[in-house]
């Protein structure tokens, strides 16, 4: 059915199958006769961000779920918008005079999804003929100097379940998509960042902006201490849930990435600390950054012409 966890309505495609490039077209092409919008901006709405959706100009929405092989989160994730009688769903429109399409609400490895299963938006927006994508997410701070509330530019990443081969790029390779060993030194756009911070100080939002390294872990239980300490020595910044896999397929098809991190907690770096982390101020300090958040992604898409 679809939405259903590991499922998939696509004949043909088993539980934990990647995707053939013709069942992504096929996807990609249903979903474009359904709007008149043609993006070549797509968002990935992390907690504080799901907002931006009502900046838009000629609003046009899809259902996940009404979507083939799309998965459904099932709302408990920390990047999943809390939109009353949905579990996510693509918004076409029109921002700062460009057209996007964002996605609110996002799938995790933690709900049962399979890493193939998380990915089919980006190639489906790749083969919509999405160009940029913005990645956001909600994480703690594992560098002491961050404070909750901080805004991070993410220049690089660490993935964690990688080391266990857990990565959207394992199995056979279509070249249509992309390389077969495809390089990840540089998945967050120099060119991006660079007008990321242009835009913060020309908002004046210097107090509060960062740039740093985030950590991808499976979840959902949040950091134990040691991991924590672990992170730190590794020149991690902050750590998450999410993003990682995502960029990683974004990257492999050539689409240019911009990363933006809320950190919203401190994670625990003290043996004896009474602090733990929670989900309520995850949420909380989304709702309060939200407009920041909402503002930066906006002056950025402005930023970027025609």
């Amino acid at each position: 059915m679809p939405g259903e966890v590991n499922g998939t309505n696509i004949p043909g495609i088993k539980n934990g199958s990647k995707y053939a490039y013709e069942d992504v077209e096929r996807i990609a092409r249903s979903v474009l006769g359904r709007v008149k919008s043609r993006p070549h901006i797509g968002i990935i709405c992390g907690s504080g961000l799901g907002g931006l959706a009502d900046m838009l100009k000629d609003v046009e929405i899809i259902e996940y779920a009404d979507i083939e092989g799309f998965p459904v989160s099932t709302g408990s994730g920390l990047d999943h918008e809390e939109v009353p009688g949905h579990a996510g769903r693509l918004v076409f429109g029109t921002l700062k005079g460009r057209q996007v399409v964002l996605m609110q609400g996002r799938a995790h490895l933690y709900e049962g999804y399979d890493v193939h299963k998380i990915i089919l938006p980006v190639r489906v927006m790749k083969l919509m003929g999405v160009k940029i994508l913005f990645v956001t997410n909600a994480a703690g701070g594992i560098n002491q100097d961050f404070n909750v509330g901080d805004i991070m530019i993410i220049k690089d990443h660490f993935n964690m379940p990688g080391f266990a081969a857990v990565n959207p790029l394992v199995g056979p390779n279509d070249d249509r998509f992309g390389p077969r060993f495809p390089p990840a030194s540089q998945c967050y756009s120099s060119r991006l960042r660079k007008i990321a911070k242009s835009v913060a100080e020309r908002l004046e939002m210097n107090d509060f902006i960062r740039d740093g390294v985030y950590c991808f872990l499976g979840g959902p239980s949040f950091e134990t201490v040691t991991e924590c300490r672990f992170l730190k020595v590794a020149g991690v910044d902050a750590t998450g849930m999410s993003t990682v896999p995502e960029v990683l397929v974004a990257n492999h098809c050539g689409i240019e990435v911009c990363g933006i991190t809320l950190i919203t907690n401190k994670c625990v770096m003290e043996y004896d600390s009474t602090q733990v982390a929670n989900h309520e101020e995850v949420l909380e300090t989304g709702q309060k950054r939200a407009k920041d958040m909402q503002n930066l992604i906006g002056e950025i898409v402005a930023e970027l012409g025609d």
